[in-house]
């Protein structure tokens, strides 16, 4: 499905095949985040959420037009300014972002900044586009960080990487990223639509309902929240899938399963 993207609007979604395509859409104000981008992409994640054909959610952003490309530059800063706006409404996308039904996927096609560096610890799986940076300036604007993102940010990237960004305020190249481990792929800019559509097809072809069940179970214990008997309830329901079966029976018959989530 092809779309026309409108010079400046609020993140679009498109859904395709089980993949949703969630839009930044502000390439003249490099992708910044004003209140109305964080309403809408609150009622996209609840709409997701609840549409189980959806298996993937891919976040990238609209670069075009830009010199470097900026995935986001973070929240506008002149919304702390606006009389009524809500200090903690930015905090509540990633949270909601983490917690997502789907696979989760941020395609960082440019530089990200700030807060929108959240976006992508947020997100379970990270690919960058080669030569591009985060840096996180909360501290050189006088800003102390909320709690969820210094948690996220301390989960992913370590406590020694998570000093260096906050302290420093220096950039990250994607590169250092991807030696600690945090980054899946960083792509050159000719190979990226395509290494990045067969990652995201290679994901989505997963059965479902164990990738899912999965996700949850690796993010409560990295938390912390774990129960044992809740990780084996979920063990359990996969084991007597119907998805389970396809994929012995695919495995045996050397084919690609066909799994539906149940």
């Amino acid at each position: 499905m092809e779309t026309t993207a409108p010079a400046s609007s609020r993140p679009l979604l498109v859904i395709e095949d089980g993949i949703a395509t969630l839009t930044l859409n502000r390439p003249a104000q490099r992708n910044r985040l004003e209140d109305g981008d964080l309403h809408q992409l609150l009622r996209y994640v609840e709409t997701l959420n609840a549409d189980e054909t959806v298996r993937v959610v891919v976040f990238t952003a609209n670069t075009q037009g830009q010199g470097r490309p900026v995935f986001s530059a973070g929240y506008h800063l002149g919304g702390f300014e606006e009389e009524g706006s809500d200090p903690d409404l930015f905090e509540q996308i990633p949270d909601a972002i983490a917690q997502m039904r789907p696979i989760t996927v941020c395609a960082l096609n440019g530089s990200v900044y700030g807060g929108a560096t959240d976006l992508l610890l947020a997100c379970d799986i990270g690919v960058a586009l080669e030569g591009t940076e985060l840096r996180m300036p909360a501290a050189a604007l006088g800003l102390h960080y909320y709690r969820s993102g210094l948690q996220r940010y301390v989960a992913r990237l370590g406590q020694s990487m998570t000093l260096r960004a906050f302290l420093t305020a220096q950039a990250l190249p994607v590169a250092t990223l991807q030696q600690i481990g945090f980054l899946t792929a960083v792509l050159p800019a000719e190979s990226w639509t395509t290494a990045l559509a067969a990652l995201v097809a290679q994901i989505r072809d997963l059965a479902p309902l164990a990738a899912q069940l999965t996700k949850r179970s690796i993010r409560e214990i990295a938390a912390g929240t774990d129960e044992a008997a809740v990780i084996r309830q979920r063990q359990d329901l996969s084991a007597a899938s119907q998805d389970f079966l396809e994929g012995r029976q695919a495995f045996a018959q050397k084919r690609k399963p066909h799994f539906t989530g149940r």
